[in-house]
């Protein structure tokens, strides 16, 4: 089958497009903007790919359309295929019926720390043996691929929260039907879809609801709102994992910066992890990841030295690069708890050390305003911010600036964000660049400038 997928180089399509490719299906799609790492992951599976979205970039033989979210009513290429009658799909309906049927879904939900927790879940089971299907959310260094289908009957999907398509106003992730769920931690977020907190705990309450009564949910302890969604109603077994020694899992920091804890079970310890990861909300994404191998029947103490070779996710506070004396990372933080973690990881690693930030509102969240209360909170522990207030943001950057503990500085575009950071950057700083989309390849770009002086 020939198929054409709108959206293609967003990070869940793009997978659906390595997932396609590898079912032998000829595969094409188009997208607005194309960029790094998944316009790379395309470009190696020889995937053609279209900027902007034309109805004559479909080809005329197509025999099916993925359409991704990003996709509305008006769009050219929408009205075509509407018009023209062609047979359509959205991504988890495709991924649902083409994929999942026969296998034993691992499904990770939660605002924030899926694709951390959806890669470590593969990981430990491809080294258990069980060669899972996965589909994440961003390319993990150690598969170098976003998606595979495996030979395995596992397959670990990130589940996202975000609706379907324009025809389909779902959660994602109640295609999926899992056997095994984790609920990472729920907050608010996507201000573009959901009115409010509840609306979101109503479409994680549709996911426990999928969930078999012989399946399992792993269910962080500490969320008081995740403890709300089940107290609506949950017909499944629940273990919770945290910090908390009376939680069915729980993690003994051994190190201050999580690079080192003890995992233990109903209170007693089975083991050790050593890693490269950082930050207490790391260490709760592989505690998840270490209960749901265990409810697939993994045994868990002979894997837990397997973490220490975990690779990671491409920019989950990736190191770019480093110049005189100056480390550069490209991270993917784009919610107010999200920054404060990883910054607070960081911190607890480079000590005193200076941290800038440079930070794109670009989520619609951000962009709507809806965290910008929270914004200046969350950078507390950077000692200076460099903010991208584009022209087209609808809300005053200069608020967020004057509530800042450090330095801080607003630019209008990426040449004068790079420029702020030249003139402020010194021996031993820790350059951070914060965004859920492309930043104009501000983070290599700084770096090339750094080289280049």
């Amino acid at each position: 089958m020939k198929l054409h997928i709108l959206g293609i180089a967003g990070t869940f399509m793009g997978g659906v497009a390595a997932l396609a490719r590898e079912l032998g299906h000829a595969v094409e799609g188009s997208d607005a903007n194309i960029y790094p790492p998944m316009s790379t992951q395309l470009a190696q599976l020889s995937i053609a790919l279209h900027q902007g979205y034309r109805p004559e970039h479909i080809a005329p033989d197509c025999e099916e359309v993925v359409i991704g979210n990003a996709l509305s009513r008006g769009n050219p290429a929408v009205e075509y295929v509407l018009d023209a009658g062609m047979r359509y799909t959205s991504g988890a309906q495709w991924l649902a019926e083409r994929v999942l049927p026969g296998r034993t879904t691992l499904a990770v939900a939660g605002t924030h720390g899926k694709t951390t927790t959806t890669s470590l879940l593969a990981f430990l089971l491809d080294r258990a043996g069980r060669d899972p299907g996965f589909l994440i959310g961003g390319v993990a260094a150690d598969f170098g691929v976003s998606a595979r289908l495996g030979s395995g009957r596992d397959f670990v999907v990130e589940a996202d929260e975000y609706d379907t398509a324009f025809f389909d106003k779902r959660s994602k992730f109640v295609h999926y039907r899992p056997q095994i769920a984790i609920l990472n931690n729920l907050e608010y977020d996507h201000a573009d879809i959901f009115p409010d907190v509840a609306a979101i705990q109503r479409q994680f309450h549709h996911l426990v609801r999928t969930v078999p009564g012989s399946g399992r949910l792993i269910v962080n302890g500490h969320d008081a709102r995740l403890a709300e969604v089940l107290a609506m109603g949950c017909w499944t077994p629940v273990e919770r994992f945290g910090f908390d020694p009376g939680f069915e899992w729980s993690a003994r920091k051994l190190q201050a910066d999580g690079s080192c804890f003890a995992v233990l079970r109903e209170g007693k310890e089975i083991g050790r992890v050593e890693w490269s990861l950082l930050g207490d909300h790391n260490v709760l994404n592989g505690l998840a990841a270490l209960a749901a191998c265990v409810a697939a029947g993994v045994e868990l103490a002979p894997l837990l030295p397997a973490l220490a070779q975990f690779g990671g996710i491409k920019r989950r506070l990736e190191v770019v690069g480093q110049h005189a004396g100056i480390t550069v990372y490209d991270d993917f933080a784009h919610h107010p708890t999200a920054i404060a973690t990883t910054l607070a990881g960081l911190r607890a690693k480079v000590g005193g050390a200076r941290i800038l930030a440079a930070m794109e509102p670009r989520s619609n969240s951000m962009r709507l305003g809806a965290h910008a209360e929270a914004l200046a909170p969350s950078l507390a522990l950077a000692d200076g911010v460099v903010f991208l207030a584009r022209p087209e943001l609808p809300w005053d950057a200069g608020r967020v600036i004057a509530a800042l503990r450090g330095e801080g500085v607003a630019v209008p575009d990426a040449e004068a964000l790079i420029a702020a950071l030249m003139a402020r950057a010194r021996a031993g700083d820790h350059v951070v660049f914060m965004s859920n989309g492309g930043f104009d390849d501000a983070p290599r770009r700084f770096l090339r400038a750094l080289q280049a002086q």
